[in-house]
């Protein structure tokens, strides 16, 4: 088993405009943008991203899939679609897993050093904050216990609540 030597943190903010290898976009199936974090992430990008991300043919949930970045100030983005909430009994837990595991594959295939995160799946799609914040943290610990490549894994967060919930996890 590798050290896991990368640091991992929280930040209050806007993921659109952190300086990092690459954020993650909390995309829908199709890529082509839609409301939140995906579209925030669309309209910094500019219209190139939905360029390119016309040519992916779409991501189905717990896949991720990477574009540039365009004129955002992260040199690339890793697009993940993460799963409705519906109680907890359908799987969502290992979808939303694979969507961290899946995102940070392609930053280590990359040599993606820095890597930002927002909270997927806590808006709209209705996914528990203290739930999905656990399977984040957990998840990203567990994969850098076997692979170490990457510096810096930054959780940006978007509301005091949210922020609250990552922090309590990352103190334990």
């Amino acid at each position: 088993m590798k050290d896991s030597s990368a640091k991992i943190g929280i930040v209050r903010g806007d993921i659109t405009k952190v300086e990092v290898d690459a954020i993650v976009n909390a995309a829908n199936t199709t890529l082509l943008g839609g409301g939140g974090v995906d579209g925030a992430i669309h309209r910094a990008a500019g219209p190139d991203l939905l360029v390119e991300c016309r040519t992916l043919g779409g991501c189905q949930p717990g896949e991720a899939k990477l574009t540039r970045g365009y004129s955002l100030a992260a040199r690339f983005v890793i697009h993940t679609v993460g799963p409705f909430w519906t109680g907890g009994q359908r799987g969502e837990a290992e979808i939303l897993a694979s969507c961290y595991r899946n995102s940070l594959r392609p930053a280590v295939k990359n040599a993606l050093r820095t890597i930002a995160f927002p909270a997927p799946r806590c808006g709209a799609y209705g996914y528990p904050i203290s739930q999905a914040s656990h399977v984040a943290v957990d998840t990203t610990i567990q994969f850098f216990q076997n692979d170490n490549t990457t510096d810096t894994v930054t959780f940006l967060i978007a509301t005091d609540e949210i922020f609250r919930t990552y922090q309590r996890l990352l103190e334990r």
